[in-house]
């Protein structure tokens, strides 16, 4: 199985704790938390993916955030070298994400207008 994962989302599951949009939303994040901790196949999106899928912002498949949303991903894949449709296994995404955004301090620069932005610094 592949996941199809935005690459903002990289940067997320480092930091989701039970909160969300949305109990259901919350419930798919634990599920994808779940299933990507197996260090699956993933492909990196620009666009809705199986996160998204119970997301309250999603809207018939396109998020009612998408610039800021694709503005998010265009960033994570440039600091990581990557570009959108690359598969990958999960791990090695989740370390480019950590060694070359989270370590050395860029997250906020990325995403610190998210409205989750705060539970990000705690």
């Amino acid at each position: 199985m592949i996941y199809r994962i935005r690459a903002h989302h990289g940067m997320c599951f480092s930091f989701f704790k039970g909160k969300g949009y949305s109990g259901e939303f919350t419930e798919n994040m634990w599920a994808m938390k779940e299933k990507l901790q197996k260090d699956p196949q993933v492909i990196l999106l620009k666009e809705t993916d199986d996160v998204c899928v119970r997301c309250p912002n999603n809207q018939g498949g396109k998020s009612t955030c998408l610039e800021k949303a694709k503005r998010y991903d265009r960033q994570v894949l440039a600091y990581c070298g990557l570009e959108a449709g690359v598969e990958m296994r999960w791990k090695d995404f989740e370390k480019l994400v950590r060694e070359n955004i989270l370590d050395v301090g860029r997250r906020e620069e990325i995403c610190g207008d998210c409205e989750w932005s705060g539970l990000c610094r705690d």
